[in-house]
């Protein structure tokens, strides 16, 4: 067998879903990267009890949707293991045509959040892009291995750090749990915040209304 894989680039089409409006009373704008299995205009739901005239929320739709059983409800994932730079730079090119729709002014408190999965993502594109936030959350997800500190040394002495993760996450066991908050401790030093809660791999969202 003689195969040989080949790659191409082209022009493709996505989603992505929006609450609320911007306007000059908005003072936050987050952008929400869902986990796997979601759809970007269901993640919205849990942002709904944010103040809607203080509170812009963007959710990016993951690329590869795929059907999940016994209901045959429509999910989506961000990445796998196989050609994940391609994929991510697919992403990354995606995020950048979305931040250029939305025109986001620059007088506006941005947030970025990562649910499971989608804490990957938004990592690697904060740390590609350079992107200035100010709160980074990182709920409940894996930090990619390759990301060093050196990575966030342009954030601004202000912008914040959270991890939040559930202490009965059937994801995440207590030695999971250890390495990742040391990783991110490594990451981030004194701008980090550990916030655990008593749960399982669910979006936290008090923590979410906290935030702002």
């Amino acid at each position: 067998m003689n195969s040989v894989e080949k790659e191409i680039t082209y022009t493709t089409r996505n989603s992505y879903s929006t609450l609320n409006t911007l306007t000059k009373h908005t003072k936050n704008v987050w952008f929400v990267c869902h986990g796997m299995g979601y759809l970007s205009r269901y993640f919205l739901r849990y942002f709904k009890h944010l103040n809607a005239e203080e509170n812009y929320i963007i959710a990016p739709q993951a690329p590869s949707k795929y059907y999940i059983q016994p209901k045959m409800h429509v999910g989506a994932n961000w990445l796998t293991r196989d050609n994940t730079e391609s994929g991510m730079q697919n992403i990354l090119n995606y995020f950048d045509a979305v931040f250029e729709a939305e025109n986001i002014p620059e007088n506006k408190n941005l947030i970025v959040l990562g649910y499971s999965q989608g804490v990957s993502v938004a990592m690697r594109y904060l740390a590609k892009r350079q992107l200035q936030c100010s709160q980074l959350v990182l709920h409940s997800g894996g930090i990619p291995k390759e990301l060093t500190a050196k990575d966030f040394e342009y954030l601004s002495k202000d912008t914040k750090v959270k991890l939040i993760y559930g202490t009965e996450d059937e994801y995440l066991d207590a030695e999971r749990i250890a390495q990742e908050s040391q990783r991110a401790e490594e990451l981030f030093g004194k701008r980090l915040k550990i916030l655990p809660f008593e749960g399982k791999h669910v979006v936290n969202v008090d923590y979410i209304n906290d935030l702002v």
